[in-house]
């Protein structure tokens, strides 16, 4: 039985430009939308790809057909249907896109796809890489290792939905959104709203109150899992809210005792979670 892959948007920086791309396949795949942009600054990257697009299917190139059009995270915070391409197809693109970036490009992207095969081999260089890439952005070990251990935590759940029922990319949303509810009182969407956010990961931008609060509601609903054997997405619905609803409980009694709310406005855009004092 084949693994049922979670298709989850992350960034890649080409000179401060965000690419985003996804696992598929076992590889990395990436907004071509994105590419054009990073590569022409146009104004209007989708009407560029586009008109590519379309010269390219006129002269016949197979680049085109080795896109796919996977969901990816949007600005509007909904996931789109967006023409996606893996490192081979990618290279074939830009050789007709003129740019002067062109080169430094394709050499940035060989890194990125080579470190996804060193991932494969070695597991491990995944963390590694993770951890190094949080530090650099300026967050600080502890909550380093607070965001680790919340990432280990969601995996572990999501692969119970995934051995439990949930088939589609929009039942784990819908899960999720039952726990952040329960535990926050908000849906990841409003929660990313009420930090300003767009693109973002929103675990990325809470301090160490809020990501303890969203490791308790998700670990509660993994063991609520196991424990009850739940099958299909109704039971892994109810089971999703109980968890939160744990989560939440918590959260209100901290709250009552300490007189103040912990979900917070604030994100890590402006400064470096090390270099300013959260409230």
């Amino acid at each position: 039985m084949n693994k049922k892959i979670e298709i989850t948007t992350k960034i890649a920086i080409f000179r401060k430009k965000g690419i985003r791309k996804t696992i598929y396949k076992n590889e990395w795949w990436f907004s071509v939308v994105d590419i054009c942009e990073a590569l022409t600054e146009s104004v209007d990257a989708g009407a560029y790809w586009r008109k590519l697009k379309q010269r390219l299917k006129e002269e016949g190139s197979e680049a085109v057909t080795f896109c796919h059009g996977l969901k990816l995270l949007a600005n509007d915070g909904k996931k789109y249907a967006t023409d996606c391409a893996n490192t081979e197809a990618v290279f074939r693109i830009i050789q007709s896109i003129p740019s002067p970036k062109a080169e430094p490009f394709k050499r940035w992207l060989a890194q990125v796809g080579y470190e996804r095969v060193q991932e494969i081999e070695d597991p491990e260089l995944a963390t590694k890489r993770t951890r190094a890439l949080y530090k650099a952005k300026g967050y600080s070990e502890d909550w380093i290792e607070k965001r680790m251990r919340g990432i280990a935590i969601r995996e572990e759940l999501t692969d119970e939905w995934q051995k439990r029922g949930a088939k589609e990319q929009r039942d784990y949303e819908i899960l999720t959104a039952e726990i952040s509810q329960a535990t926050f009182n908000m849906t990841p969407s409003q929660y990313k709203k009420h930090k300003n956010l767009k693109r973002e990961n929103l675990c990325d931008h809470m301090d160490d109150l809020e990501l303890i609060f969203s490791m308790l509601g998700e670990r509660a609903t993994t063991e609520i899992h196991r424990t009850e054997d739940s099958k299909g997405m109704p039971k892994l619905k109810a089971d999703s809210m109980a968890g939160g609803d744990i989560a939440g409980g918590a959260r209100k009694k901290l709250e009552e005792r300490l007189g103040k709310s912990v979900v917070s406005k604030k994100n890590y855009l402006v400064k470096p979670e090390n270099k300013k004092k959260l409230k």
